[in-house]
Order: C-alpha cells, then structure tokens, then sequence
C-alpha cells in the first residue's frame, strides 16, 4: 500500500455532507489494558487511584453488612427450588422477559488465549514461586505458560493447586475462552473430565456474567442466564446457577414486576403481594454492591438538606447574571442535592457559569472530567481555570479535575478527616461515561450537604463499565433535570444534532466543514485516511497532521486501528519501533486501567520504561507493560476518543463496519470534531440506517428499582 501523496482534491472536489451513526459493540465487550506500574519507585497515579478504589469498596462492603437488604430487591435464600419457584413465576407472567445480553459473538480461530491485563482487583505482582507453580500446571495440561502471572494474580497464593483442582478456573483470566478451558481441563482430568462436572458449570456461569459486565450489564435475568448456558453445553443449567449462588460466586435478586395501570398494592394484602410477578436477576456481587452502594449515596444526596452556604437572594442574583438554561441550572442546584444536566459541547458554559457562581458565594465547588482532554477544554472556558484558585469570600475555591485524579487523591481537594471529599459542590462532566463502580466511589466521598450535579450528553456512547448511571437517573426522574437550550453551532454542530434524533441531514458547509470521501473498499479507506491526515486537511482547511485525530469503529480489520496505525506511523513518524514497536514522536494511547485513554506523545526509551507526555504530564510506562497498557494513537475507536476534541477529525466507516455501527456510535464519532470533519465513507445505506434505526443497547441494571422505595419520583 503506498503512503505517497497523490494529487487528488479530496477536500476541494467532493460534495459536503453527512453521514452519521453507529454503536461500538466490539470496543463495549473489550476495554483495553489494565493497570498501570508503579514509576520509579513511586506510586502512580494508576495505582493510587487502584490503592483508594479498594480501600473505598472494602469500607462500602463493611457498610453494606451491617445494613437490613432492601426491599426492592433483596437476595434469594433456601434450597434450588425456592430458586426455580421463583424462575417460573417470571415465566408465568403476562409480559414477556425482556433480552437481556447477547452471546458474545464467536472470534476467529484462535487456537491460543493472548495473555490479557490482569483485572484492577488483582493488579499486585504474584511471588514468583507461586506463578512457577502455575506455570507447571499450565505446561502440563497445555495451555499457554504465558498465563502464568495472570493466573496467579488472579487465584492467589496456592494458585498452582487450585487450578489442578479446578481447572475451568483459567475462566477466570481475561481472554480466555471456555472451549480452551475444556481442552484444558480434559488434558488435566482426562476420563474424569465431562461436560456435566459442577466445577464447570459454576465456572461458565461466572464468565458469562463476566462478559455481560463487559457489555454493560450489572445483571442477567434468569431466563437469559439460563439459555446462554444451555448453548454453552451445560447439561443442567438451573443446578449450575444454584450452585454458584451456593458458593458464594453471584447474588440473585428478585425485582417486582410493575403492570401499566396496576392498583398499588396494600401492605397488609401479603397474597397479593406474593402473587405478584418479578422478575429474578443474577449478578457478581462487586457489581451487585457497587449499584446498591450507588443507590444508598444518591439517595442520601436527594434526601438532605443542602448546606445553607449562601442566602436565596445571593443565589438568585448569581441566577439572573447567567441567564437562559444556566439560570435553571443554578436555581436548581440552590435547593437541591442533586441535579442533572444534559446539553451538547455548547452547554459547558452552563457548568462554568455554575462553578463560577458557587466560587462567588464562597463554595468550594469543583468540576470532574472524564479525562484529562475534557478537563483541559473545561478549564479553558471563560472564568474557570484548572488551577484551583481561591475565591474572593472567604473558604470558597474553585478548580477542576479528572474523575481519575478525583479518586486517587492525585488532583483536587484532598479528603476530610472521615475521608470524605472537601468541597461543598462536585460537577462531574461527562457523566454517561460513570460506570456503577466509579460512580458508587464518588457518591459515597461526598460529605453530607454537598451538592452533586451529573452533566453530559446522553447520545453519546455510554461508559465502558458496567451500568447506565446517567441514563437510569434520567429516566427514574428522582431529582431535578435541566437540558440546556444551547445548541452547537455551525454546520458540524447542525449536522451532530440531527444525528442525535436519528437524521442524517445534508448541511450547507461552505467552508468544508464536512466533507465526504466515498471509497469502494478497505484498501482505499487506508490509502485515502492517511492522503487526508497528511496532506488535504492540512493543506485546504489548515489543521496540521498533529491536530488532526482518525476514528475507526474497532481495533481489527483491514481499516481498523492497527491497520490505520501502521500506515499512519510509516507516513508521519517513521522509524524501527526499537522499545515495543515505539519510537520518539509517536502518538499513542494510554491505557493505564480499564475504561481510561490518555491521548499522548513518546518522549524517549531507557531502562525505566517508556516515557510519555500524556497532556502534559510526564508517565513512564515500564517496560512490561508497554504491551499492555499501549497502542498507538493517530487512529483510536469512538469509545477511546470519548470526552475528546480536534480541531479536525476522520471518521472512517469501511463496508465491513457495518455492524458496528449504531446511532450513539456516529453521533460520538462526528461529535469529536471542532473545525472539519472527513468522513471516509464505504458503509453505503448502512449509516443512514443505522442513524434511523440502530439505538444503543440495552443493558440490565438494578438502579432505577433500588432507589425508587428510597426517594420520592420528581416532578
């Protein structure tokens, strides 16, 4: 493939346009990397926010035991057939179970799991005499024995003896599949090895629940649970399931079912109550917790009183200098704990106007962003900074953060002594990319009277986690809600916005603003991506190649992001790849925990590792870890480039993307582009189709039930 300019008029000579959406299933399933080493000696950032994640969990899980469950949704006790009692009486009802996840679809040949980051749980080094046992194992019964330490990590000391006990315990590592498993197990087993062992069937019950946290799901009906292993050979599924409820490897709970136009049903009728249908669900407990620890946070927010830090008149004169929708937003955050807002890029001002306001009246209010992109554009809107910087009345400050850097302690306003946040008033931007845990993490540092307000798009691609925070509390409508009437201007801003209520729309963009490059294959997608990003953005719209960021539906593939990659590297920063395929000047992504890229640049190799200016920070990335937690950046998937902007931006949609692509998915994609946007376009009818008609997936989750018995519905 050449890598030579032509002297095509990409920009000059195609018609301005459209074009438009797609949904990021394969980014959702698969997050890259892991967590990130220490540096030098010294914690990182990574680690602390890993260090103060656990430690916050550890203190949530003590709580949580000394509570009574709640109501709504509490846990199922007794033998199997309370159990199956409670299945058919979900069956039993009139509305249909709803789907709840989709079996992961079956790769490609790969006759060996690739070794995958170790979870954030288990991000400790084993000792070595443990993963040398486990290497045995491995060797004897033929799998990998570069599993080793991740095996270990995971099973922990006497690993060695639990995998020859048990060995669809190597479910448990990341990228393993359950038929390597089997294969696996029958070299270890032999005769004894079969398809209806218990051991297997517990261990395939945890990893689909594993893969439907993966895709989003706190939870699976039972129903769906049950028919996911049955395709997966097991023989007895409901007995696989009590089982690992049995041993403590997933919780079950059982929600009441509401019907439309239903009577509400009277304490002391106990017949009827029982009569009821519900639905019965089954989750890993972390998850389980962590959504029941969210509901306990957000509901203690809703329900106190906010701290009396400025007069109603003080509040109102704050309100009536901002005008429009962010004085609702301020209005609404005077009088209550909790509070959403929704709006496009445009809307930021609103949360600034915000900041601004408390940091008047003496608060000490500060703003999260997902990453340190959002945070930098944040901090560079009119009266906010980054720094924090102290207000003019006395104790009020100001400043804003990552979500990252919020948890570890790294950035922000340090905690109290209960090891609450000390501020008076949190904005977490971005707010659809909270996964259950990170979310369950920041409601919980709260102190009580301080205010929350969750702001962000929500057309865009949800978290990568487990969860759908921001939209469950949408629709729950347990706190005031105030969407920003600013709309994004311009022709990107007209044409991300028809996208958002599933249009593509052809725009008047007389200044390039969009322009379409139909292409008949991948082939010709690459070689006209990197003619873009090299030659005709620069030269017709004036945007360098450096400011100038490529958007791909997924990783593999003929024009997926290592393809892309590849040839953008050879183009733009040539050179021999001698410190794990890097070299000085190479954009790449950092992926220090699951979930979190960090658009950065190489610096320079030595024996420490690989360093990196990652927004401007220096990061070392060590030398075991390069694999991992790096890919190259020139070219990144929607779900990385989430919470980002460029002042230019190719989005590539080759004929094989079509099932990728999904509404949330362009509707991101396109919303990452400040001047120009170049859609390379092969994907014919299926992205208007896919704007039309492809909304995001559902995901099962436990939020809006736990709070509903918990806070009152708002108006």
């Amino acid at each position: 493939m050449s890598t030579e300019p032509e002297p095509a008029e990409d920009l000059e000579a195609t018609e301005p346009g459209a074009a438009a959406t797609a949904q990021e299933g394969v980014e959702a399933k698969a997050p890259d990397a892991a967590d990130a080493g220490e540096d030098a000696g010294k914690v990182s950032e990574a680690a602390a926010e890993l260090a103060a994640q656990r430690l916050e969990r550890e203190r949530i899980a003590k709580r949580k035991a000394e509570k009574a469950p709640i109501a709504a949704g509490t846990k199922l006790s007794g033998t199997a057939a309370d159990l199956l009692a409670a299945v058919r009486a979900v069956e039993s009802g009139e509305k249909p179970v709803a789907a709840v996840v989709e079996e992961p679809a079956p790769r490609r040949s790969a006759p060996e799991p690739k070794p995958q980051p170790v979870s954030a749980e288990t991000a400790a080094l084993p000792a070595p005499d443990v993963v040398e046992a486990v290497r045995g194992v491995l060797v004897e019964g033929g799998a990998p024995d570069g599993l080793a330490g991740q095996v270990a990590a995971v099973l922990g000391a006497g690993a060695g003896d639990r995998l020859r006990a048990d060995p669809w315990q190597l479910l448990r590592v990341g990228g393993v599949r359950p038929e390597q498993a089997d294969g696996f197990a029958r070299a270890l087993l032999g005769a004894e090895c079969g398809p209806d062992d218990e051991r297997r069937g517990r261990a395939v019950t945890v990893w689909l629940l594993e893969q439907a946290a993966l895709a989003g799901h706190t939870v699976l009906e039972m129903p769906a649970l049950v028919a996911a292993l049955s395709q997966r050979g097991v023989p007895d599924p409901d007995a696989a399931v009590q089982e690992t409820l049995a041993e403590g490897e997933a919780l079950a709970f059982q929600d009441a079912l509401e019907e439309p136009g239903a009577p509400a049903q009277g304490d002391d009728d106990e017949e009827e109550e029982e009569e009821r249908p519900v639905r019965v669900l089954v989750g890993l407990e972390r998850y389980a917790l962590a959504e029941e620890s969210l509901a306990d946070g957000l509901a203690r927010l809703i329900n106190s009183v906010p701290k009396e830090d400025g007069s109603d008149a003080e509040w109102e004169r704050i309100a009536d200098s901002a005008g429009g929708s962010a004085a609702e937003l301020i209005r609404a955050v005077a009088r209550h704990g909790l509070v959403l807002h929704t709006g496009g890029e445009a809307s930021l001002a609103e949360p600034a106007a915000l900041l601004r306001g408390a940091g008047e009246l003496g608060l000490r209010a500060w703003a999260a962003a997902h990453g340190p992109l959002g945070r930098d554009r944040f901090a560079a809107l009119p009266g906010v900074t980054e720094e924090p910087r102290e207000s003019s009345v006395d104790g009020g400050s100001t400043g804003v953060v990552t979500v990252a850097g919020l948890l570890s302690g790294a950035e922000g306003p340090g905690r109290d002594a209960e090891g609450r946040f000390d501020l008076d008033l949190l904005v977490v931007l971005d707010a659809p990319q909270l996964d259950v845990e990170t979310a369950a993490l920041l409601s919980e540092s709260l102190p009580d009277g301080a205010r929350l307000v969750l702001a962000g798009d929500p057309a865009v691609l949800a978290s990568v986690g487990p969860g759908r925070v921001f939209a469950d509390l949408l629709a729950a409508r347990v706190c005031p809600q105030v969407a920003s009437r600013r709309p994004d201007p311009g022709p990107l801003g007209e044409l991300v916005s028809g996208v958002g209520i599933g249009e593509l729309n052809q725009v008047e963009a007389p200044g390039k603003e969009v322009v379409i490059v139909p292409v008949r294959d991948a082939g010709e997608a690459v070689h006209r991506t990197v003619q873009l990003v090299a030659d005709s953005v620069p030269r017709a719209i004036g945007v360098s190649a450096e400011d100038t960021q490529v958007i791909t539906p997924g990783h593999g593939g003929a024009a997926g992001t290592r393809a892309l990659n590849a040839v953008l590297k050879e183009r733009l920063n040539p050179g021999p790849g001698r410190f794990g395929g890097f070299d000085p000047g190479d954009r790449i992504a950092y992926s220090p925990t699951p979930g979190r890229t960090l658009p950065g640049h190489v610096v320079k190799a030595d024996a420490e590792g690989l360093h990196l200016s990652c927004s401007g920070e220096a990061v070392v990335v060590p030398k075991e870890r390069v694999e991992l937690d790096l890919r190259h950046g020139w070219a990144l998937t929607a779900h990385q480039a989430v919470g980002g902007r460029w002042p230019a931006v190719v989005v590539v949609l080759p004929g094989d993307a079509a099932q990728a692509l999904s509404r949330p998915w362009v509707y991101t994609a396109f919303g990452r582009a400040e001047r120009h946007l170049s859609v390379v376009h092969g994907a014919e009818q299926a992205l208007p189709r896919a704007v039309a008609e492809v909304r995001a997936k559902p995901r099962t989750t436990r939020l809006p039930v736990l709070l509903a018995p918990q806070v009152p519905v708002s108006g």
